[in-house]
């Protein structure tokens, strides 16, 4: 459709501003429109006025987890995928604890490259139909 949004919409959560910040300008770089929340807290916020097709949340951020921020940002938008990264291996028992309440969320070990990501976002993109 001409004039439609084709571009995938990206929230980034971290409570590291600068990772959050760097990960949503190179998305942006690549074709995403990415925007960046600094706690679980944001990015339930920021979802609910932004619509994402994607977030990418740290597990582990001060206050609300990433965990917890994404079973709630589904909760709103069920079509909304969802990356978690962590350098923790406890994060594994919290996202297994969401996928056994039914949430298939995708956990990637931190660091993650920048092109490791943008090539696993161009794979959902194309696994779901997207552009």
């Amino acid at each position: 459709m001409p004039g439609r949004e084709t571009r995938r919409r990206v929230l980034v959560a971290d409570d590291e501003k600068l990772i959050a910040d760097t990960l949503a300008q190179i998305l942006n770089s690549n074709g995403f429109v990415a925007e960046a929340a600094y706690s679980g807290e944001q990015a339930v916020e920021k979802a609910s006025l932004l619509h994402p097709d994607l977030l990418i949340a740290d597990v582990f951020m001060g206050g609300m987890n990433g965990v917890e921020s994404a079973v709630l940002i589904q909760k709103i938008l069920p079509q909304c995928e969802v990356i978690l990264c962590s350098g923790q291996i406890a994060s594994e028992e919290l996202v297994h604890n969401a996928r056994l309440q039914g949430y298939q969320f995708v956990l990637l070990l931190k660091p993650v490259h920048p092109q490791v990501l943008l090539d696993r976002l161009n794979w959902m993109g194309r696994a779901d139909g997207a552009a």
